[in-house]
């Protein structure tokens, strides 16, 4: 028992007959995919099938798992409120697997439910189903603002969780692709939106899971997809498998991308678990880190499993306390840390001028209060600290100017002041190609008006990778 097979499927509601009023041919090979998938899962017979929808509930920090016995909806924000469904829920099914979550402080349960109808990403999906197959119960699961890491890690306690209760389960990764495809569609058209189809279906065609965790998320912004993250859930179900996948059909003509895809376990294979290659990757990168990055790495570890602060130097190994220079303990000057995860922010803090008595003491201040105390996220965990890509850069003394043509934003971060207000941006980020840009997000970030009487600051920094 266990996941038996996962299928990538659209959720037109144009896609339902009542719907669509004949509007529905255009995508007719779209539909004769969606029977050949609901003639699968007949054939399976399910006791669970796992749905996951970019419509259902979705907080930007925590993965919405729907609560209850059952649920009910219809179609008729679309104008067809005679198709409807009544689900059961399989609460065994979501206590376990909320079980394991709080258990590993993953952010995930049943908490916060605002709507309690079925959404159309939850009943597209049942109106081919239910054709085919009555048996089953269902559990909803949203998406969320987390990484992509964080979505794999999720089908990860999803098919452990089929495994503990023995069920028989189908994933059902609910989503469309680009909405950029055409002038025509309902966002106009994007060159990364065939672009974007392009490659989940080559992605999907080769099982290549381990590719779709490492789209870009600017990209996937441009492109307007709709489910990538259902479909790095459903990839992290299958985590150190092998998968025979099939592609049924891929159609764009209403300006978005319908894709559907047939995906079957077909035994272990250690290579296949992707949160461990780039884990693995991570820590190639980190031996070969700087003494500044290797320090704050250390001082993060530490907190992170055990919230106590890294004590210098008696906590460090000998080895980085001969690689960290004369400087680090002779010298004071402020600093930032950041840190990714798979290429996302997920924490920064910094200080503009020294608070500490060295270099060395400034970074771990920093390090820490980076995974720890940034407003932006919730505390790094545990599970997330090998996969942490981090930066140091040490700050040099600002300097007042007279104006923006003494700036240059790939050498000089920028400080503006007004009163007590503050803003700071660092130099060379991705994305900030213009002085004017870099003033503008370090006004903002002070909470600086354009017609306030402010001043400009310069600094140059040394960034440790």
């Amino acid at each position: 028992m266990g996941i038996k097979a996962a299928y990538m499927v659209p959720h037109p509601p144009l896609i339902v007959p009542a719907v669509g009023r004949g509007g529905e041919e255009k995508i007719r090979e779209t539909t004769a995919s969606y029977e050949r998938v609901a003639e699968d899962i007949a054939r399976i017979a399910p006791d669970t099938i796992v749905i996951l929808s970019p419509h259902s509930i979705m907080y930007a920090d925590y993965f919405h798992i729907s609560p209850g016995i059952e649920a009910e909806g219809d179609f008729g924000r679309f104008g067809a409120p005679q198709v409807s469904f009544r689900e059961q829920y399989d609460t065994a099914f979501v206590r376990r697997l909320v079980g394991h979550l709080e258990e590993d402080g993953f952010p995930g349960g049943t908490r916060g439910e605002r709507e309690r109808a079925l959404d159309h990403g939850t009943m597209v999906p049942l109106y081919f189903i239910r054709k085919a197959y009555s048996g089953g119960k269902i559990v909803r699961i949203g998406l969320s603002g987390l990484s992509l890491t964080d979505h794999y890690t999720l089908g990860t306690y999803i098919r452990k969780t089929a495994e503990e209760l023995n069920r028989n389960t189908v994933i059902v990764a609910s989503g469309d692709l680009s909405h950029k495809l055409q002038d025509y569609g309902p966002y106009g058209f994007d060159p990364a939106g065939p672009k974007y189809d392009r490659k989940i279906m080559e992605a999907a065609g080769k099982a290549d899971f381990g590719g779709m965790l490492g789209f870009d998320e600017e990209f996937l912004d441009k492109a307007a997809e709709c489910g990538h993250r259902s479909f790095v859930i459903m990839a992290g179900t299958f985590d150190g498998c092998d998968v025979n996948s099939e592609v049924l059909s891929h159609q764009d003509v209403t300006g978005v991308g319908y894709g559907l895809c047939i995906f079957r376990p077909d035994g272990p294979n250690e290579q296949r678990r992707f949160l461990k290659v780039l884990s693995d990757r991570v820590a190639d990168q980190a031996e070969e880190a700087s003494a500044y990055v290797r320090l704050a790495r250390a001082a993060i570890e530490m907190y992170v499993r055990t919230r106590r602060r890294l004590i210098f130097p008696n906590d460090l190994n000998e080895q980085l306390l001969r690689d960290l220079p004369r400087e680090a303990t002779t010298e004071r000057a402020g600093a930032f840390v950041s840190v990714h995860k798979n290429g996302t922010l997920r924490g920064c803090i910094g200080t503009i001028s020294a608070v500490e008595d060295c270099i060395a003491e400034e970074i771990i201040g920093n390090a820490i209060s980076a995974v720890s105390r940034d407003p932006r996220f919730d505390p790094v965990r545990g599970d997330e600290l090998g996969l942490l890509e981090i930066n140091v850069d040490i700050l040099g003394k600002p300097e007042y100017i007279d104006g923006p043509e003494e700036l240059d934003v790939k050498r000089y971060g920028v400080i503006v002041t007004c009163g007590m207000k503050r803003g700071l941006l660092l130099p060379d980020l991705e994305g900030v190609d213009t002085v004017e840009d870099q003033i503008s997000i370090a006004m903002r970030k002070g909470g600086i008006s354009p017609s306030d009487d402010y001043r400009l600051q310069r600094f140059e920094v040394v960034r440790y990778r």
